[in-house]
């Protein structure tokens, strides 16, 4: 049976997680030191040296399968340690170039193929971005990111989670997201379930090229229209709404919440397209198989530190130098990914909801029950609102002694009757494990379940 209880006593029996618990468990001395490492393998362009052992890609990538592997002895062997490999070319690699990762999984306890990752790309480039020669220190873009993940690993490896993190260090993002798609489709190949991807790049600094400054802020990018809609799903979502309800843009409102809820906490600043104006990200190669993905950037961006020779032009320094960064910056952005994930890995995956409105003066909301869920939250919003407010309801499981399980029947179904027209409305539902942890919203429209679509035969995207 399903049992509605009070909004005032389920908020208190399921708090939102903060960041505090984790505030003093980054050290800005490892992200520095971390940076610094990879500053100092000269270039880690993707096509540079794959055998040199001080010097390019190579050495940089097996010096964080050493870390992955250092951490791991510290936490008893949690971590298993594997580097997926391919042979890639395209416009920017023009002969077939082994490319490798760095992947560290942290297995779950209880749904260990329910995935949330943490990634960033450990390659740089010069101006030239074929120049695998010159000197690339790519400590913005992205040793920051980087050395976030290691980070992350460090802090959140010496707990145990009901589902599996994923640590990721990605090469090839700047000949070609390259290094993402390899990590996206090695997820589909394990028959990862995946909640959430966390993509960090460029994420160490406060200042913009233009002077601007801005410590307090980060972006997060996520997509309207998620990529992998059918010509079904698409019409459907033009006829009854959801451009704005794309797993991707409801983890970016979870994320902003989150950080919302601690007020020494970095801010977000919501930026609702998939990526910055005609670039991208290895975020992106995740959005096109249906995977949920955001990316973290920094608030401004710095343009004579970025993609650029290291130089002096009339007295202008250009370079992704350590000495244009912005370490408390990056403790702070990282501390804000270190609660997502513990979040996320605590939490069980968002419900599939459905809504039922035609031609009613009340909304019916369905869904099947998730693993791990003891209480669902169900959220309204207007239509021309841009973010979720507190949930109208809440219902949980009981068992004939009134206590809650963890894991409802997986043949279960719940629904609410909300008394409002759902025309001016959208609708959405959270999934709350018995500790507090809740997953995300997703939104009842069409294509707003975190898990990629499969598009009807014949129906060509």
């Amino acid at each position: 049976m399903k049992r509605l209880i009070p909004l005032s006593l389920a908020l208190l029996a399921a708090p939102l997680p903060a960041l505090a618990q984790n505030n003093t468990s980054v050290s800005t001395e490892r992200l520095r030191a971390d940076v610094e490492r990879m500053v100092a393998f000269g270039t880690r362009h993707t096509l540079s040296s794959q055998t040199d052992p001080a010097r390019g890609i190579g050495a940089a990538v097996d010096w964080g399968a050493a870390q992955f592997t250092a951490i791991s002895q510290q936490c008893g062997g949690c971590l298993t340690v594997v580097l997926p490999e391919q042979m890639v070319s395209g416009p920017r690699i023009l002969t077939p170039t082994r490319l490798r990762n760095v992947v560290a999984i942290q297995r779950g306890t209880e749904r260990p193929d329910e995935v949330v990752i943490v990634q960033a790309n450990i390659d740089s480039r010069a101006s030239d971005v074929m120049d695998a020669v010159s000197d690339a220190p790519g400590a913005n873009d992205d040793a920051s990111g980087s050395a976030l993940v290691l980070e992350a690993a460090r802090v959140l490896s010496g707990q145990r989670y009901p589902i599996t993190i994923i640590y990721a260090l990605l090469s090839g993002e700047e000949q070609g997201l390259h290094g993402g798609a390899l990590l996206a489709d090695y997820a589909a190949q394990q028959g990862w379930q995946v909640k959430a991807v966390l993509n960090n790049d460029i994420v160490g600094g406060s200042c913009g090229s233009d002077g601007v400054c801005d410590a307090d802020h980060v972006r997060v990018f996520s997509e309207g229209p998620r990529a992998d809609l059918s010509l079904s799903i698409r019409a459907d979502q033009r006829r009854n709404g959801g451009e704005n309800d794309s797993p991707g843009r409801n983890l970016s409102r979870w994320i902003a919440g989150l950080a919302g809820n601690d007020t020494g906490a970095i801010s977000v600043r919501q930026i609702w397209r998939a990526d910055r104006m005609g670039r991208g990200g290895d975020q992106i190669p995740f959005l096109d198989r249906g995977y949920p993905a955001i990316r973290f950037s920094v608030a401004v961006e710095d343009y004579e530190h970025q993609h650029q020779d290291v130089r002096t032009d009339n007295g202008v320094r250009f370079g992704d130098t350590v000495e244009e960064m912005d370490f408390a910056y990056l403790a702070r952005v990282t501390r804000l990914n270190i609660a997502a994930l513990a979040a996320l890995a605590r939490a069980p995956m968002p419900p599939a909801p459905v809504a039922e409105a035609a031609v009613r003066t009340d909304t019916l909301i369905r869904w099947p029950a998730v693993p791990g869920a003891a209480l669902y939250q169900v959220y309204a919003r207007r239509t021309d609102a841009p973010d979720w407010g507190d949930p109208i309801a809440l219902l949980a499981t009981e068992t004939s002694s009134g206590a809650l399980p963890r894991t409802p029947d997986a043949d279960r179904t719940f629904t609410h009757t909300a008394n409002l027209r759902g025309d001016d409305w959208f609708f959405g539902v959270s999934a709350c494990a018995a500790d507090g942890a809740c997953s995300p919203v997703a939104s009842a429209v069409p294509g707003g379940a975190f898990v990629p679509l499969t598009p009807a035969q014949g129906d060509n995207r």
